[in-house]
């Protein structure tokens, strides 16, 4: 799209991934959230069986197997993004250089200058710090929602309750730290994707908590 906003390009192209892979992302925010709804009665696991690590580690297993809860499903959705950074990150790095344009397939036509401009503020292919703060608040937010409510009073020696607290925290100021780094582009998709897991984690909640009531 010679001329035009990279950046709208960029947010069409995060709608579409989020689209596509609704289902994936809708599973694991509800066993983010059962997790955390779930926290209760791990800590009760915990001191019970506090002398016993290894019966800890069996009982804890079994409550997840009785809620139906896998603690892993929240990592497949971040796996799948990888190779998708990557790709943007190559692209805003290489890609927008006229010179290698020349590297097309020939069924696809060269599209000349491209604009690495996203509204007329900020260049993508460069770092911007407003976008890597964006990141980093918007991933805090997404973050808290299916934090557990009492994470924030953990027990030091509670060390599950004590990385959940420290992720909700670490992580929004780790990522918008190499968003710093990284061409404003990636900053970019990654805040737009945390908008759409706000927003999506927002109705799973509303959902579960009607399903509750009735």
């Amino acid at each position: 799209m010679p001329g035009h906003d990279f950046g709208i390009a960029i947010i069409i192209l995060t709608i579409l991934i989020r689209t596509l892979f609704y289902p994936l992302f809708q599973k694991s925010i509800k066993a983010q959230k059962e997790m955390a709804d779930l926290q209760p009665k791990i800590k009760e696991v915990q001191e019970k069986y506090k002398k016993d690590k290894e019966k800890q580690a069996r009982a804890v297993m079994e409550l997840y197997k009785e809620h139906k809860v896998n603690p892993l499903s929240g990592c497949l959705p971040i796996l799948i993004q990888l190779p998708i950074l990557y790709a943007f990150f190559q692209v805003l790095r290489t890609g927008l250089d006229p010179s290698r344009l020349s590297g097309l397939y020939s069924f696809i036509s060269n599209p000349g200058q491209l604009n690495p401009m996203f509204l007329g503020l900020a260049n993508l292919s460069a770092p911007n710090a407003v976008l890597a703060i964006l990141t980093g608040i918007t991933q805090f937010i997404q973050g808290k929602m299916v934090a557990p409510k009492n994470s924030g009073n953990a027990n030091k020696s509670d060390f599950a309750s004590a990385m959940s607290t420290q992720m909700v925290y670490f992580m929004p100021v780790f990522i918008a730290f190499v968003a710093l780094k990284l061409p404003a582009g990636l900053a970019l998709y990654w805040t737009v994707l945390n908008i759409f897991g706000i927003a999506q984690q927002h109705f799973v909640i509303k959902k579960k908590k009607a399903e509750i009531k009735n």
